[in-house]
């Protein structure tokens, strides 16, 4: 690992709280963006620091372009660019999708895929050879409901998911031979509080038995696997799809 910078899409709790402490580990330079909770945010940059590691929190909501370009910019300041981890993603209250309205499905598509693809846009521009950079690595966050399709509960946050899905093999093919990497993991039941933010806190822990190692997972589960494919261990790797879910 090398001092270069990693961007981290809602990197102020749970995976991306995860994933931030460990690639400054691993001697990142982490750029922790958060959509409003800079208390949570301003905590990771402490323990960051707390441990020798170097780490700046910026503001992005990242169904906002200007909020993108800001963090971006700020990561230029921050250092060279070499990995980018597109973590935030919001899900909505479960419901069938003849009750969803326009705005709801907007927003998760403006969040979960539009955000996604404008953040590596920009990686891809300051990091590809073909635009004068040194490479790197893009993880993307998908999920097994891409899979399994969230009947009942949300199937709009399945379908963003499957759009990161098919993103990430065609960028990955579109800069392979670039310097940049693209891969994406696809987390199965984690003790976060995403599902908190869905109305169902428990979610994770009474669908556990569903999960063949019957247990659900945890952040720094997730956090282990995105931080071994930015890491040249995974040098051979684009294009793929990394299932971290028990075996669901």
């Amino acid at each position: 690992m090398t001092d270069k910078v990693v961007v981290i899409t809602g990197g102020s709790r749970g995976i991306g709280r995860a994933t931030a402490i460990a690639a400054a580990a691993r001697g990142f330079r982490v750029v922790v963006g958060y959509a409003s909770n800079q208390a949570a945010a301003d905590e990771v940059v402490s323990a960051i620091e707390a441990s020798n590691g170097k780490a700046i929190a910026v503001k992005c909501d990242v169904g906002s372009e200007a909020d993108i370009l800001a963090l971006f910019k700020a990561a230029d300041e921050f250092g060279t660019l070499g990995a980018l981890v597109n973590n935030a993603g919001i899900v909505g209250p479960s419901t069938r999708v003849e009750d969803m309205s326009a705005e709801r499905i907007q927003r998760m598509m403006a969040v979960n895929v539009t955000g996604s693809m404008l953040c590596a846009r920009e990686a891809v521009k300051r990091m590809s050879t073909r635009n004068g950079g040194k490479g790197g690595v893009i993880v993307n966050l998908s999920s097994v409901a891409a899979k399994l399709g969230s009947p009942n509960t949300y199937v709009d946050y399945a379908a963003s998911k499957g759009a990161i899905d098919s993103f990430t093999i065609g960028l990955g093919y579109e800069v392979a031979d670039e310097g940049i990497r693209v891969a994406a993991i696809r987390p199965g039941l984690i003790d976060t509080d995403i599902h908190a933010s869905g109305g169902e806190p428990d979610r994770a822990h009474r669908l556990a038995h569903m999960v063949p190692m019957k247990r659900v997972g945890t952040a720094e589960e997730i956090a282990n696997a995105i931080v071994w494919l930015m890491s040249d261990d995974a040098s051979y790797v684009t294009s793929a799809i990394l299932d971290v879910s028990g075996g669901r």
